[in-house]
């Protein structure tokens, strides 16, 4: 059965989709932007502060969810600029650094709010939710 999946460590759904949807072993999240999920704002700074508070909120779904990064499977990562992914990849690889997820990276257009970066990600479910 299809399960919503939220908590309050990462920035509120803004519209008609949840954080992330379990379904069967497997959790679906939703990009994630540079939002600080206590006052609502984006982050001070660049790429890779963005990339840092990105990845935080990534996690704190995973873990809402019954995952961690450990498990990730895919990421998609949405880039403004395409001149800021060896900046961005420098912290993403801090947050995957054994076994990484499968990921595509694309530069986009616009971002919501006008932020740098947007991930998402599909990861296995390791423990019920709590």
């Amino acid at each position: 059965m299809k399960q919503i999946v939220s908590t309050e460590f990462a920035p509120k759904a803004i519209g008609p989709y949840s954080q992330a949807v379990a379904w069967n072993g497997v959790v679906y999240l939703s990009g994630q932007i540079p939002l600080d999920p206590a006052t609502g704002q984006l982050v001070e700074g660049g790429i890779a502060e963005q990339t840092v508070r990105v990845l935080d909120n990534l996690k704190a779904v995973l873990e809402a969810a019954g995952s961690d990064l450990a498990h990730v499977l895919k990421t998609t990562v949405f880039l403004k600029d395409m001149g800021e992914f060896g900046a961005m990849n420098e912290i993403y690889g801090r947050y995957f650094s054994e076994n990484p997820p499968a990921r595509a990276t694309v530069e986009a257009a616009r971002l919501p709010r006008d932020v740098r970066v947007e991930i998402e990600c599909v990861a296995a479910v390791v423990k019920s939710q709590g």
